[in-house]
């Protein structure tokens, strides 16, 4: 996806094939069930076959009989690679209490760093000491950025982005991003810098003044050791792996792997001697049912996110 803040992390350090044409790339949607972009089965009997259909006629084969009451018309997640050359717009997802009346769609993501340059800086959340009257003045008198909270990141560190959550990403990064399947932002503020087609990009202050979350002061990384849960909500789970002989055992739902760092080999337990080897920023998904695979790694230094829906219930 071509963002006018993106770079060429993608083609440099996961060797991906991008397009030259289409201005700077700053987003790879590694795994999505959008109307507008839908991923692929790659290889074996389905191939070609899409993720949505996979999800609408294959659940329980694929994602396990516990997703079989999920309320999702679409796979409920959507996720992506980002690559910040420049910072983001400074943003907000709507909260499922508001999306329906703006017309959008809820999102609460998360950020797995895996790349950070010195003094690359996240925003997320307000400063203490700042409420809405005082956002509004900033806002009305052309910028916003010292009122929201600032970190300092670095590699193999992580943070929950509910909605609600004022945020933008800094320059020099890239993340792997675990989010709700939705492509709703609301821009609160953009550098005054122009976009793509050389004017200013839109901004959506009345919708992010009725999403932004007044109350979210402060928020800190996480520093996730192999093992830790990077969020667990009603929406998705990720946890941080580097225990490969755990991937062969049986499982009652689907995982998603993302590779964030070293090599993982996979091999047939069956007859074939089918071997599969994931790099750094591959993504993966391992059904709930099919033969198991025997899984090892490759260097030393092996890290992955595992990924799953949550157990979203109608409301």
């Amino acid at each position: 996806m071509p963002r006018v803040w993106g770079g060429d992390a993608l083609r440099q350090r996961y060797q991906r094939e991008v397009p030259t044409d289409q201005g700077p790339i700053g987003e790879s949607w590694e795994l999505s069930d959008r109307p507008e972009a839908g991923s692929r089965v790659r290889g074996g009997p389905w191939h070609g076959r899409t993720l949505h259909e996979l999800w609408r006629h294959h659940r329980a084969q694929v994602f396990g009989h516990p997703m079989l009451d999920h309320p999702a018309d679409r796979f409920p997640l959507l996720l992506k690679i980002l690559d910040a050359r420049q910072p983001l717009s400074v943003q907000v997802h709507p909260p499922a209490a508001v999306a329906g009346r703006l017309n959008g769609e809820p999102k609460d993501e998360c950020w797995y760093v895996a790349h950070a340059e010195p003094g690359a800086t996240i925003w997320a959340g307000l400063r203490r000491g700042v409420d809405r009257p005082r956002f509004e003045a900033a806002l009305a008198n052309g910028g916003i950025s010292d009122l929201v909270h600032t970190l300092q990141p670095q590699a193999g560190q992580s943070l929950a982005l509910p909605s609600g959550r004022v945020h933008a990403l800094g320059a020099g990064l890239v993340v792997f991003e675990v989010q709700q399947n939705s492509d709703t932002t609301y821009r609160v503020f953009d550098w005054d810098r122009p976009g793509l087609d050389g004017r200013p990009r839109p901004l959506h202050i009345e919708p992010s003044l009725l999403s932004i979350d007044f109350d979210d002061i402060e928020p800190e990384l996480a520093v996730p050791r192999p093992g830790d849960s990077l969020v667990r909500s009603p929406h998705f789970r990720v946890t941080l792996q580097n225990q490969p002989a755990a991937l062969g055992q049986p499982r009652r739902e689907a995982v998603i792997v993302a590779l964030t760092e070293g090599q993982l080999l996979a091999r047939s337990c069956g007859d074939s001697d089918e071997t599969l080897t994931l790099h750094p920023g591959d993504f993966i998904l391992l059904p709930a049912t099919g033969a198991p695979l025997q899984w090892s790694s490759g260097t030393p230094l092996t890290r992955w996110l595992e990924i799953r829906p949550g157990d979203e219930v109608p409301r």
